[in-house]
């Protein structure tokens, strides 16, 4: 009788609220590996068949994972991962060294971070080496087994691949793809990379010593399957300790997912991008408003996440300048429209701004030059205006050739939502010649 009456048993909901959002958050911050990969089972069938005769035949491959940010490259290589270290002799052989285009700049830190994750820096210690070839022959030589004839099979996961194409030489490239190539130690390597045209990037001895194996991840997501997702993100397990407040919360998010309103908001994210990360952001912010107060995500939710999610960084600016600057905003775009988008200088926008003025019988936008010339200034630390070209830095600053970085309907969507925003300013934007 106490086991059903626990299991019956309702918490406040204050805690209930604290759980959803500590299952929650967990569910959208950590990804967490799913137990089967839908839609790639060939990709990962090969994956697994490749790395597998590396870790356990001493077979040297090359592959590359070529896919949009997002299609699940790196899942796909965990989920391999995963799945090899549950073979013993995998589990006992292979050593893994993970490097990111981003962090290994050049080849230098690559090498001192191949030898951190392999654990070779007392074997290295104050050695000097000629070469990166030598140093690298060195490292893989130390991993050799106790009778010295097969060595440590190395698995090199090379993140934003076509980032090493840029290195000096592509050095570290030629010499991982040259060992795998030649039979001194058994090392696969995989590049991961959301570049399609990345082998142009190597240079003709790199690309010669490549396997030119490639492993396309293209989403093939259909917008059933994104709404499906989003259900079963938002939806809570079945072992959560207050059962009736789960079946309220599930019941709640499933009417949410078939309102049109919310169909709509998301067939909007699934066309700009079907990436997860981005489907994940968007949850987080609906997430962040359910309360005691309003302890279910509603329509209105969405559609305000929807709206910080695609918000525009830039028009947002405009809400912050002052008159003077939202003035010379307003003269540079006539002198778009006049001019069709040719550069312009501050003498060009400072003439403009004048014309306003002399049709202005009061003078509250009279400004000194030295003050105009300040704001322009701030317009450009703000990036909202750029030098159309890098020898215009020698000119003296008010004849500096400048591009307008924002469009006709940002300029005029942020005057509509400019705080007290003077009429005669609307006007002048609107008028179709200064």
């Amino acid at each position: 009788m106490s086991k059903r009456k626990a299991k019956e048993a309702h918490l406040p909901i204050g805690e209930c609220i604290d759980q959803v959002h500590l299952i929650l958050r967990k569910r959208f911050c950590h990804q967490q590996l799913p137990d089967k990969l839908e839609g790639v089972e060939a990709q990962h069938k090969h994956l697994v068949e490749l790395l597998k005769r590396t870790a356990v035949h001493g077979e040297s491959n090359s592959v590359l994972i070529v896919g949009p940010r997002g299609a699940g490259k790196t899942t796909l290589l965990r989920s391999v991962l995963r799945e090899l270290s549950e073979v013993t002799e995998v589990q006992k052989n292979l050593l893994q060294v993970h490097l990111n285009g981003l962090l290994q700049t050049d080849d230098r830190i690559a090498l001192k971070e191949i030898t951190r994750q392999l654990h070779l820096e007392n074997v290295v210690g104050d050695r000097v080496f000629g070469s990166f070839a030598e140093n690298l022959a060195f490292l893989l030589d130390a991993l050799k087994k106790g009778d010295r004839s097969s060595s440590r099979p190395v698995l090199f996961v090379l993140d934003e691949f076509d980032l090493f194409a840029h290195h000096k030489n592509q050095t570290l490239l030629y010499n991982l793809f040259d060992v795998s190539q030649s039979a001194q130690a058994p090392i696969a390597v995989v590049g991961l990379t959301c570049r399609l045209d990345v082998l142009e990037l190597l240079e003709k001895r790199v690309k010669s010593r490549f396997s030119h194996r490639q492993i396309h991840l293209l989403s093939s997501l259909t917008f059933p399957q994104y709404v499906a997702r989003v259900q079963t993100q938002l939806s809570l397990p079945d072992d959560f300790p207050d059962g009736k407040f789960v079946r309220e919360w599930n019941a709640a998010v499933a009417t949410l997912c078939e309102d049109k309103s919310v169909e709509d908001v998301l067939r909007r994210h699934f066309n700009s991008s079907k990436d997860f990360r981005s489907l994940h952001m968007l949850l987080m912010l609906c997430l962040s408003r359910v309360s005691v107060a309003k302890p279910v995500i509603t329509p209105a939710d969405l559609l305000d996440a929807s709206r910080s999610c695609l918000a525009d960084a830039q028009a947002n600016m405009l809400h912050g300048l002052s008159i003077l600057e939202l003035c010379l905003i307003i003269a540079m775009k006539h002198l778009n429209d006049v001019y069709e988008g040719e550069p312009f200088n501050l003498q060009m926008v400072h003439n403009e701004f004048k014309k306003f003025l002399q049709r202005k019988s009061n003078s509250m936008y009279n400004f000194e030059q030295p003050v105009i010339m300040k704001a322009f200034e701030h317009l450009q630390q703000l990036e909202l205006i750029q030098p159309a070209d890098s020898s215009s830095a020698k000119t003296q600053r008010e004849y500096q050739l400048m591009r307008l970085m924002l469009d006709h309907s940002q300029i005029m969507e942020a005057l509509q939502k400019y705080p007290q925003c003077p009429t005669d300013l609307k006007q002048w934007a609107t008028s179709a010649f200064a």
